[in-house]
């Protein structure tokens, strides 16, 4: 491509910018040659005339298309350069907040100054066994890789991990050294990888400190070497350091602090061991407080000093030796606030006797204090002839002290590394090694010394290593693809580090310059100028004489020579040094000791690592004033040298550290700090070096499924190889060959081509997407015109339909406007008429009403006249009748009287026949009674006044005619007018008296007879009422009996239809199963029979089938008798169990209730039917004496007149001492009478004798009969007997529910409720017992029946057996034995009987050598029956060793298998199923209630008897758990290597997904054609493969399901947190792809019906996910969205999915970070743990539920093939 076509209008590049060093514009003219400027357009839309340099190819950096923006790897960027790689990073860090990218072989890292849940266990399991390409870039890729080329190329490996202070290179090696120890566990017991990651924090304590830059700055160098076995696993450790800043134990800048452990111990100084440190705050001590604050925001220095503590413990660190150590930290503490007072002569310096500080160093250390205090103030100075002792100032005793400070800690570092490194060595011999480099970066200080010249030299030498081991890279990768090998030139730093290290070099000049005697750092800068003035890569500052500038690979260094030569020495005076060898504590005088070097050198294998000799970086301390003693830079430089060697031997991997700002800032970037960082740590090299060649890499397979878009359909269904295709459509693109290259697998291409190929690309969519919206447009203007014109016609319509309506309610109302008039008209005309009307009719109205009153008047006034006449006559009638009705009362009473007597005597006779109505209405028969005896007593009474009347009347008549008589005699004596007239008077008075008691006695007759008609009629009265009330009973009765059998028959229709089918099918079975003995039976009759002729032996055998039949009557119990058993049973159930037990059982207690009851009824019916028997064995006799004389003499006379007429027969009849047979009889009497109906001649009937023999059947005929009577009168009474007790049973049912119809009725609405459902569980529950009974009754009779059945096989098969014994008698004996076997075999009670010593054989037959073949066409779980059976006979024989030692055996053999067949499937299956069904068998057959409710009554007999096998229930169960997680395990296995591949990366919906360009990193997947590569039908097969193993094995469903969650969980959890470590997968084509296959795991599960197994339920937060993927993500509305569907992720998940979502074509929108923003702020109610990602190792608590089997162990088939003959069948 030209320079035209490139720089055109629309096109985007970079300039400098001195804020953001790069600055984005966009050309808005294009480029013509010859132009001096570009026309540019800020992003703020800034005009800008840009100049450039045709001449010198001096145009601005082009900028990548956004679809390349963000990538993981910076090589897959199509322009490389600085300002791509700078924005690259920015925009993954601040917008997706990554902190990792892919720089070739290099991981840049930034420092996010903030915690991120990305470090987890579960983040290390999910990179585990990754490729580097699979996963987004992570520290803990990186370590993998190394981990796995170590163990894949046998090569130790190191990672080298470099940056700035601050920029997070310890935090990036701990985690790097902590993935080791997660994946790499020791293999011993020893935890060594909790020793190697212990040893962080005690190192962090003694050698990091705050600075300006970092909270936890390291300041030594150090690498670690964790040593590996063969099998990979961790043994050992070792740790090299390198140029401890001693000088800031006695130094520290503004804001910045001494090494941690000093504020550690002084945070912990309460503590109660630490009271003879003297400790004070750090404040107090000099040491600590020079910095000023000497805090750090958020850090516990005393938790931080207890981890230390606990590191020290773990590491095998002793309490004492602890304790020395805090000892010597507090002593330097304490040396640092010694008071040193100056002399006045001011050459000379002293302390004071009572310095505290000075006594505590002392005494801490164990040296004498005066030696202390005069050698602090004094030096010895040594020559040839004397020694002198001077004096020195304060500012030199200052300089001492702070030496000495500084020796004594540099030498503690050195021992607790010492003994850091002998806590992490081993014996094992070391197979191979990782090591992790943790060194400074690079650094510039505004005042640079010795420190940072020795830094800076450390990584010219690294700097070197990396761009020769990046260029040989390169190299292998062009040799590899068989690219043509150009040169290229790459920056080599090889002057710069001679400039230092070589002969006369920099650090030669600095040791002589040490060894001479008055050397000075003015002197040394001076023979630097001399030396190497001319040298390019040296310089001389312009306004200085003690300085000068080194120019590094990666910047200018201006270094001062102050301080130079002294650091360099390192000199600490001699005495004091004695003075601490002396000391009494053994620790202190140990660190000062000459010797050699004490840190143990690393152990080496003699592999790959025995060429390289690795020794200890810190050389042997000697004697301060010793001539050869080595410098520190000499020392640093051999160090340096061996740690060169060891990283040359190794494999390096590349951690660069970049600090994006100064401020700690979490997530601010400064593009200034970033690129001088970049450049420093030569990611910018890398980048060079790439771009100098082909840095585009894309396989062809990958190449062609991006880039098919651009070739033609005919050039795509062409069937050739994809190489050939993909070479066509280059040669077309691109016409400058040189721009690519096609290699082996891959095609490379030069800068700036694929981002030419991304812009062919867009155009080809833009150009679709304008036909696209093009065709789209026209389709809907079409479909809003024509939706337009429909709307237009509807108008026209409505309108036209409106004047219509309008035109049409105008005439309506104007036709209705006439009507209204016509009307009203009317109305007020018909009103008029109305008017007029009403006043005619009222006036005729009171007209006629008064002519009608006067008729009325006249009427009323007859009628009352009538009415009077007719009270008269009445009066006068009704008098005359009461006259002679008085009389014909008097007759009637009398006469009725008469009649009353008679039906009383009647009614006395009816009444006692009437005994039952008696009882029925005793009390209306007493009320008769009662009032008949009223009666009674009035008719007495009656009778004595009659009487009394009688006697007064005839005592009165005889008085009035003695009266009479007197009157006369006194007339006629006396003639006298005044007696006449007063006898006249007397006899009036006595006739007024007679009169008076003529009207009492009609009184009392009158009241006499009412009271008698009252009484009748009270008495017919009760009579009707007594029959009603007999009605009413009998209705009643029949309504209770209709209900009672309606409610009987609503509720058991069903029931009793099911049980009378059930009863036919078995009767006809039954009836089968009889047809077919009686077949077999006759068979063996005859075969019996023609055996008998044969063997002809006389004499009678009994017929078998007699027996048979008995035993079948027998076998046949009548239902009273199983009651009877039942009930037995029942008591004999209380009596074992107690009656406390038995009374809490419901079904028990109704059990035997109900058979009181029976009882009961039974004693009563037997009880009347004895009295019945006792009464009637009397009458019997009796009649039947009569019946046999009244039939003897009938006989006799017949008998008599035969016996004239036949004398002679009678003598010669041959059967009249016979018996007669009764049917003999019977034909003989009919013949008789047929014979008498023609004729009479006895002498005809009495030829043959026949008389005679038709008497004596008469007489049997005439007892037959009469038996036949008897037998039916007997039946007939027991019949109504029955009925009579079924009445009673019946009338005091219907009492008791009226009663309780009655209580009922009496309780409130919810009694009457709880009250009706509590009666109607007793009568269900009562039904139901009846219905067992039945149901077992039935059983019982079946199993009877199929016994009989196998019985008569039994039988025949014994007789097809003697036949042939008979007919072969070669083989009796074999075949008797045979028989014998078979007889056995019919009492199998289930139960195997072995000896012991056959024990090991059964484990071994059953479990060891068992292969689930060989079971696979029996029973499921054959061997789990085949164990319970033996366990049963031994339980059975009370043998408890037996049993403990079997079980024990079995589950150790079980065990065994499983440990050998640790990863088959079907082998784990069949053990958990028949480890499950041995545990059921042992719940369902152990007697525990619980366990037996599905038991049938055969099953029960095969309960254990004599042990209780919980504790072993307990083991099994347990066993069971363990072969269910190794079933789990493996399954996990197989699937997770699928899972990847086939959910995310299976293109099951084609052409869906597009390729992004992947970089130096590819992802093993992206290859079509690769051996891992799986489709999601794999998973499936392979769950069906699962599934079917475990169905057919006979494993518990429920377990199945379990099963099946916890994979469909394994499969969410990895296919989740892939999702959430890779960029390149979250996308919306990814979304879509991911919902389709989930939707076939769904599908699989319902065919195998498994939607309740909650395995659809554990994919919900991987179907979120592909929902979140696929929804758009811009506006507040769908975020609200997105937090309402998303309930299943948490929010670290969502906001990572959004910082992760990547557009595939570059149509797509990002999601902006104000949306993620939004996100987040809708989502802090949440209360959720801070998880990121899925532990896909979890697994859900296994649960067994109890599954009984419906098989009885008696059935069960033992095949030959298992090799158990040894067992017994008992």
């Amino acid at each position: 491509m030209s320079v035209t076509e490139l720089y055109s209008r629309y096109t985007r590049v970079w300039i400098p910018d001195p804020e953001e060093v790069w600055k984005s514009a966009e050309i808005i003219k294009d480029y013509k040659e010859g132009d001096k400027t570009l026309h540019l357009k800020l992003e703020d839309e800034t005009l800008l005339e840009y100049p450039i340099d045709a001449k010198a190819n001096k145009f601005p950096f082009l900028r990548n298309p956004d679809i390349l923006v963000g990538e993981n790897d910076l090589t897959a960027l199509s322009y490389l350069h600085e300002p791509a790689v700078l924005h690259n990073l920015k925009v993954r860090f601040l917008e997706s907040n990554h902190i990792y990218t892919y720089c070739g072989i290099v991981l840049v890292a930034i420092n996010p100054y903030e915690q991120l849940p990305i470090y987890g266990q579960d983040v290390i399991y999910a990179y585990s066994g990754q490729n580097m390409g699979d996963m987004d870039p992570h520290i803990f890729a990186v370590a993998e890789e190394a981990y796995k080329q170590m163990a894949r190329d046998e090569k130790n490996q190191s990672i080298i991990v470099s940056g700035e202070s601050g920029a997070g290179k310890t935090v990036s090696a701990k985690y790097a050294m902590r993935y080791f120890a997660s994946v790499g566990g020791s293999s011993s017991e020893t935890n060594i990888e909790e020793k190697v990651l212990a040893s962080s924090p005690i190192m962090e304590a003694i050698g990091n400190a705050k600075t300006t830059r970092n909270d936890n700055s390291s300041r030594f160098g150090k690498y670690i070497q964790i040593g590996f076995d063969k099998r990979y696993h961790i043994i050992g450790a070792n740790m090299r350091t390198y140029l401890l800043e001693k000088s800031r134990v006695v130094f520290q800048a503004d804001d910045e602090r001494n090494y941690h452990i000093f504020y550690q111990l002084c945070a912990s100084a309460s503590l109660p061991e630490f009271k003879e440190l003297s400790l004070m705050p750090a404040e107090n001590f000099l040491y600590t407080s020079l910095g000023g604050d000497t805090s750090i925001e958020g850090v516990d220095d005393a938790d931080d000093f207890e981890k230390t503590r606990h590191a020290f413990t773990l590491l095998g660190v002793k309490d004492s030796h602890q304790l020395a150590i805090f000892k010597i930290l507090a002593a330097i503490l304490h040396l640092g606030n010694v008071d040193l007072q100056p002399e006045r002569d001011g050459e000379s310096s002293s302390i004071s006797k009572q310095d505290e500080h000075l006594h505590n160093f002392c005494r801490l250390l164990g040296v004498e204090h005066s030696q202390m205090e005069h050698w602090l103030c004094h030096r010895k100075l040594v020559t040839t002839s004397e020694t002198y002792i001077k004096n020195m100032s304060v500012q030199q005793v200052v300089n001492a002290r702070n030496a000495l400070a500084k020796h004594i800690y540099a030498q503690l570092f050195n021992w607790i590394v010492q003994h850091i490194n002998k806590a992490l060595h081993t014996t094992v011999k070391q197979h191979s090694f990782i090591g992790v480099l943790d060194i400074y970066g690079f650094e510039t200080f505004e005042v640079n010394s010795f420190e940072q010249f020795c830094i800076n030299y450390a990584n010219e030498k690294l700097q070197q290593q990396f761009n020769s081991h990046v260029f040989k890279l390169e190299q292998e990768e062009y040799m590899k693809e068989q690219i043509p090998w150009t040169l290229i030139d790459f920056y080599d730093n090889q002057p710069c580090i001679d400039l230092i290290e070589a002969k006369l070099g920099i650090f030669d000049l600095l040791d002589e310059e040490c060894k001479v005697p008055k050397g000075t750092d003015q002197n040394w800068a001076q023979k630097l100028y001399d030396r190497h003035g001319s040298s390019q890569h040296f310089q001389k500052p312009r306004m200085s004489n003690i300085s000068f500038i080194v120019v590094h690979f990666a910047d200018k260094v201006e270094y001062q020579c102050d301080g130079f030569l002294e650091k360099n020495r390192d000199t600490v005076h001699e005495e004091q040094i004695n003075i601490l060898k002396a000391s009494k504590y053994p620790m202190v005088a140990d660190l000062f000791h000459d010797g050699k070097d004490p840190a143990p050198a690393a152990a080496t294998g003699k592999g790959a690592s025995s060429k390289i000799n690795i020794r200890s970086a810190r050389p042997t301390v000697k004697a301060a004033n010793k001539e050869h003693k080595k410098t520190v830079g000499h020392q640093f430089r051999n160090s340096l040298h061996l740690l060169m060697e060891t990283l040359n031997a190794t494999t390096p991997h590349y951690v660069r550290c970049i600090k994006p700002n100064d401020e700690k800032l979490p997530f601010s970037f400064d593009p200034k700090r970033a690129v001088q960082q970049l450049r420093a740590c030569g990611v910018l090299e890398t980048i060079r070096i790439s771009a100098a060649g082909y840095p585009s890499r894309w396989t062809y397979h990958d190449f062609f499924n991006r880039y098919r878009i651009l070739m033609k359909k005919k050039d795509t269904s062409k069937k050739e190889d994809r190489k050939v295709i993909c070479k066509m459509l280059l040669e077309s693109l691109i016409k400058d060959p040189d721009k690519f290259q096609f290699g082996r697998t891959k095609i490379f291409f030069r800068a700036g081509q694929v981002a030419y190929l991304e812009k062919l690309r867009a155009d080809k969519f833009r150009a679709a997407t304008i036909m696209i919206q093009k065709t789209v447009r026209g389709w809907l203007q079409r479909a809003k015109y024509q939706k337009m014109k429909k709307a237009a016609l509807k108008i026209q319509r409505y309108t036209r339909g409106h004047l219509a309506r309008r035109l049409a309610d105008r005439l309506r109302k104007t036709r209705a406007a006439i009507v209204l008039q016509k009307q009203y008209r009317m109305l007020r005309i018909r009103r008029a008429y109305q008017a007029i009307h009403r006043a005619a009719v009222t006036i005729q109205a009171f007209t006629r009403g008064m002519f009608v009153r006067k008729t009325y008047r006249k009427m009323l006034m007859e009628h009352k006249a009538t009415i009077i006449q007719k009270h008269a006559r009445a009066w006068l009638t009704r008098k005359h009748f009461v006259r002679f009705r008085s009389a014909a009362v008097v007759l009637q009473c009398y006469f009725r009287r008469m009649k009353a007597k008679q039906e009383l005597k009647a009614l006395k006779i009816e009444a006692r026949s009437a005994e039952h109505l008696k009882r029925l209405n005793i009390g209306m028969e007493n009320k008769v009674v009662q009032l008949q005896r009223k009666i009674d007593e009035q008719n007495k009474e009656y009778k004595l006044l009659t009487e009394q009347f009688s006697a007064a009347a005839t005592s009165h008549s005889t008085e009035i005619e003695k009266l009479k008589k007197e009157l006369q005699r006194y007339q006629r004596k006396k003639g006298d007018a005044n007696q006449l007239a007063s006898l006249q008077e007397e006899i009036d008075s006595l006739r007024l008296a007679l009169e008076k008691a003529h009207g009492e006695r009609k009184i009392v007759e009158d009241t006499y007879t009412k009271e008698k008609d009252v009484l009748r009629k009270r008495i017919s009265d009760l009579e009707e009422e007594n029959a009603l009330l007999k009605q009413e009973k009998e209705e009643l009765n029949n309504k209770i009996l209709c209900q009672s059998e309606d409610e009987f028959a609503q509720n058991a229709v069903k029931e009793n239809l099911l049980t009378k089918k059930e009863l036919e099918e078995e009767r006809v079975r039954y009836q089968n199963l009889v047809q077919e003995y009686s077949r077999l039976e006759q068979r063996y009759d005859n075969l019996r029979d023609e055996m008998a002729i044969i063997k002809q032996t006389p004499g009678h055998r009994r017929n078998p089938s007699n027996q048979s039949s008995l035993e079948s009557d027998s076998n046949y119990p009548s239902i009273s008798t199983s009651e009877v058993g039942d009930t037995e049973d029942a008591i004999q159930q209380v009596e074992e169990v107690g009656m406390e037990k038995a009374a809490m059982d419901m079904t028990l207690f109704l059990k035997l209730q109900k058979r009181v009851r029976e009882l009961e009824q039974e004693r009563k019916k037997l009880q009347s039917q004895l009295e019945k028997r006792e009464n009637e064995s009397k009458k019997p006799q009796v009649i039947e004496m009569k019946n046999e004389m009244d039939l003897d003499r009938d006989t006799d006379l017949a008998y008599n007149s035969l016996k004239e007429s036949n004398s002679n027969m009678q003598t010669s009849w041959p059967n009249s001492d016979k018996h007669v047979d009764p049917e003999d009889a019977i034909e003989a009497y009919h013949g008789v009478c047929q014979t008498n109906r023609k004729t009479e001649d006895w002498g005809y009937l009495n030829e043959d004798g026949e008389l005679g023999l038709a008497y004596q059947g008469l007489k049997q005929v005439a007892r037959l009969l009469e038996a036949q009577l008897q037998d039916q009168r007997r039946e007939h009474e027991e019949e109504v007997e029955t009925l009579k007790e079924q009445m009673e049973t019946l009338r005091e049912e219907m009492e008791k529910q009226q009663e309780v119809f009655f209580q009922t009725l009496q309780l409130s609405p919810e009694a009457q409720v709880e009250f009706g459902i509590q009666q109607e569980i007793m009568r269900l529950t009562s039904e139901n017992l009846d219905l067992k009974e039945l149901l077992e009754k039935l059983k019982k009779n079946e199993s009877k029946l199929k016994k009989q059945l196998k019985i008569y096989m039994k039988k025949v098969q014994d007789y097809e057996a003697d036949q042939v014994v008979e007919q072969t008698e070669k083989r009796r004996h074999e075949l008797n034995r045979q028989v014998t076997v078979q007889r056995k075999e019919k009492d199998f009670q289930g139960m195997l009987e072995y000896c012991k010593e056959d024990e090991p054989l059964l484990v071994k037959n059953l479990i060891t050598d068992l292969k689930p073949q060989m079971v696979s066409a029996t029973v499921p779980c054959l061997p789990a029956y085949i164990l319970y059976m033996c366990i049963r006979h031994a339980d059975y024989s009370n043998d408890d060793h037996k049993v403990h030692s079997l079980l024990t055996s079995t589950i150790n053999g079980i065990k065994k298998v499983l440990k050998k067949h640790h990863d088959d499937f079907e082998m784990t299956s069949f053990w958990l199923a028949n480890t499950c069904r041995l545990l059921h068998c042992l719940k369902q057959y152990s007697g525990d209630t619980g366990f037996m409710t599905q038991n049938t009554v055969k099953q029960n007999e095969h309960c254990l008897k004599n042990f209780d096998l919980t504790e072993y229930r307990q083991i099994l169960s347990d066993l069971s758990i363990q072969i269910y997680q190794q079933l789990i395990k493996i399954a996990e296995g197989v699937l997770q290597p699928m899972i990847v591949t086939a959910v995310l990366e299976n293109e099951s919906i084609q052409g869906l997904s597009g390729v992004k360009p992947m970089g130096y990193r590819k992802r093993t997947s992206s290859m079509g054609d690769s051996d891992n590569f799986y489709t999601l039908e794999a998973i499936i097969r392979q769950l069906n493969t699962f599934h079917s193993v475990m169905y057919d094995q006979g494993l518990d469903p429920e377990i199945i399901q379990q099963a099946v969650k916890q994979l469909f969980y394994m499969i969410n959890a990895v296919a989740l947190n892939n999702l959430l470590l890779r960029k390149d997968v979250c996308s919306w084509s990814t979304g879509m792809q991911l919902r389709f296959n989930i939707s076939q795991l769904e599908e699989w599960l319902r065919g195998k019906n498994l939607q309740q197994s909650g395995a659809a339920k554990t994919m919900e937060p991987l179907i979120q996910a592909a929902q979140l993927l696929q929804l758009k993500k811009k506006t507040s509305e769908d975020a609200e969205a997105i937090c309402s569907l998303c309930t299943a992720l948490t929010t670290q998940q969502i906001v990572k999915i959004l910082n992760l979502y990547t557009p595939v074509n570059e149509f797509e929108e990002r999601v902006t970070v104000a949306f993620i923003r939004n996100i987040q702020a809708n989502l802090q109610e949440r209360n959720e743990p801070p998880q990121l990602l899925l532990d896909f190792k979890f697994m859900f608590p296994v649960l067994f539920p109890f599954n009984p089997s419906s098989l009885t162990m008696d059935s069960i088939h033992i095949p030959a093939s298992l090799g158990l003959e040894f067992l017994n069948r008992v």
